[in-house]
This record gives structure tokens, C-alpha cells and sequence, in this order.
């Protein structure tokens, strides 16, 4: 099955090349293309997004990807990409809960996303606690380790 999808926006940030860590305080302004101005109405009253985009950048190699350690660090597991939020994956789909800085017509300013300059955006959609925060949920010891000082 082929799937096809267009972009709706496009990320702009200082961010000119693949990075694994430090994005927590990153600035992007995301920019709808012109056929989607006035999508983000409403769009100010919420703390949080959800961006999802396509790693246009990244490179899946099932040899190199398939089971990895994350970021390449020694001291993480070698474990599966399902088991991590690693670029570069089968489907190039990256997707990303971040803060809403600002809101206009076409531009949603948004602090946190880990995608660089150029990025196409595939969809943008409001962070609802109801479903997107799970009460209990829990992550492997590493994953931890992984993120500490990430945002």
C-alpha cells in the first residue's frame, strides 16, 4: 500500500543539522503553507501541540538502525528503533509534544521540537491531557538516564 502525504507547514529554526541532544530549548516557528491560513484559531488557548513531520533529512539502514544503542551511547542497551525515538527509522516520522510559545494566522511559534530548519510538517494537533498523559506510565531505567538534561 502506498500512502501519500503532503506537507502543511514548514519548521524554521537556527538548527542547520542532525543533533541528538539539547533541543529542550530550542525555538521553531512553524509556517502554514497559505491554502491553511487561519487552521491555528484556537490554536493560542493551549500550552502544548503535537507536531508531526517527516524526517526528510534522516536515512533508515536496517543493518545500522534496526538494533541500536540510542544516540549511540555505550552505556544504553542495544535495543530495537520501536523501543526509542531515534531519526532514523523505517517510515521517516517524527512526532513531538512541545510548548506553544505564540500564535498567528500562519505561524505557530513553539519551544522544544526536535526537527531543524526546512523541516516539513505533516500535521499539527492539540496536546489533550485526557489522552495524551497517561497516570502510571512508565519508562525503562535508561530512557531516564537518556533524557536527563534533554529539556
Amino acid at each position: 500500500m502506498n500512502i501519500t502525504m503532503t506537507e502543511i507547514a514548514v519548521v524554521k529554526n537556527e538548527v542547520d543539522k542532525k543533533k541528538d541532544t539539547s533541543w529542550g530549548k530550542d525555538i521553531s516557528i512553524i509556517e502554514l503553507n497559505e491554502e491553511y491560513a487561519g487552521g491555528l484559531e484556537g490554536l493560542q488557548d493551549f500550552s502544548h501541540v503535537i507536531i508531526i513531520y517527516y524526517l526528510d533529512k534522516a536515512k533508515y539502514e536496517k543493518e545500522k538502525h534496526l538494533k541500536r544503542r540510542a544516540q549511540n551511547r555505550e552505556d544504553m542497551p542495544l535495543v530495537g528503533i520501536f523501543s526509542q525515538r531515534g531519526k532514523d527509522r523505517p517510515n521517516q516520522i517524527g512526532m513531538t509534544a512541545v510548548s506553544v510559545v505564540s500564535v498567528d494566522e500562519r505561524t505557530l511559534t513553539v519551544r522544544g521540537l526536535d526537527a531543524i530548519d526546512g523541516t516539513p510538517v505533516l500535521d499539527i494537533k492539540p496536546y489533550y491531557p485526557m489522552y495524551d498523559l497517561k497516570e502510571g506510565a512508565t519508562v525503562p531505567e535508561w530512557v531516564e538516564e537518556l533524557m536527563k538534561g534533554y529539556f
